[in-house]
């Protein structure tokens, strides 16, 4: 059996997949790529097996869904490219409208969260942040995330940038998961054998990734307006492991949810064995 991989089509997995594209780590995937909401929804389908995807993802369906071992994306502090844009302070944002990238449904949330705690209410609109500045349009605030927040991140209209990872720790003091890799239990049941191989080779492409990692800066620089410097202090602030503190924070972050009414319930963190 081909097992279906989903790719977050931003430069933050580049250590993982890049070994297994260029055949550095050995497989048989089918690798689809998309923003995360997009992989969520194929995940949602059971159009893929086995994916990176939103953290609230597994929360809504932890019933179809096993978390993968040791593998995720997080920040224990600032992310850099999960950021809040806004023309003023975030506390003058009472009553006004985010616009908010379509491409997310974690950092929406976590967003969500943040305001919450700080008694800041605001609307939300789904928007294409790049597009519209193009435009000349200059909302009072815009959450961007991936490689648009890592190229906007110093726009001149939007001299104050909240960094929702730097935002969570001053919280709650601890690391924040945005993505998982997940596998559908169905998968598993049909094809255990092959999903978890899936899983072990994931693994190896992340520690490869992580051992590599100066390698990864030289070849992201060639496709981004970063330079080599900025590009390693990102990834250097990126969390790829799911330890105990981690997964400590992801429950943090679904009490969260559920406060708020944004998931029914708090979902056990359940793991492919």
């Amino acid at each position: 059996m081909t097992i279906r991989i989903g790719k977050i089509g931003y430069l933050n997995v580049l250590p993982i997949y890049h070994p297994l594209e260029t055949g550095e780590i050995a497989n048989d995937f089918s690798i689809v790529s998309g923003p995360p909401s997009a992989l969520n929804q194929l995940m949602d389908a059971g159009r893929l097996d086995v994916s990176a995807a939103s953290s609230i993802e597994y929360a809504r369906h932890p019933d179809k869904y096993l978390l993968l071992p040791d593998i995720a994306i997080g920040s224990r502090g600032p992310v850099q490219s999960v950021l809040l844009l806004s023309r003023g302070p975030v506390d003058s944002l009472h009553g006004e409208t985010i616009v908010v990238s379509a491409q997310t449904h974690t950092s929406a949330a976590l967003l969500r969260v943040l305001l919450a705690e700080w008694k800041i209410r605001t609307n939300f609109v789904t928007g294409d942040a790049t597009a519209i500045l193009s435009r000349g349009e200059r909302p009072q605030a815009i959450l961007c995330i991936g490689d648009e927040a890592l190229n906007l991140r110093f726009h001149p209209d939007y001299p104050v940038r909240t960094d929702l990872g730097e935002a969570w720790r001053t919280l709650t003091g601890m690391p924040f998961i945005f993505g998982v890799w997940i596998a559908r239990r169905d998968s598993l049941d049909r094809s255990g054998q092959a999903v978890r191989r899936a899983c072990d080779t994931l693994i190896r492409a992340k520690v490869w990734g992580q051992t590599n990692i100066a390698s990864m800066c030289a070849l992201a620089a060639e496709r981004s307006c970063l330079s080599r410097e900025e590009l390693r202090s990102y990834f250097d602030g990126l969390v790829y492991d799911l330890g105990e503190a981690e997964k400590q924070g992801m429950t943090r972050f679904y009490r969260h949810l559920a406060e708020h009414g944004i998931i029914e319930d708090v979902p056990s963190l359940n793991f492919l064995a």
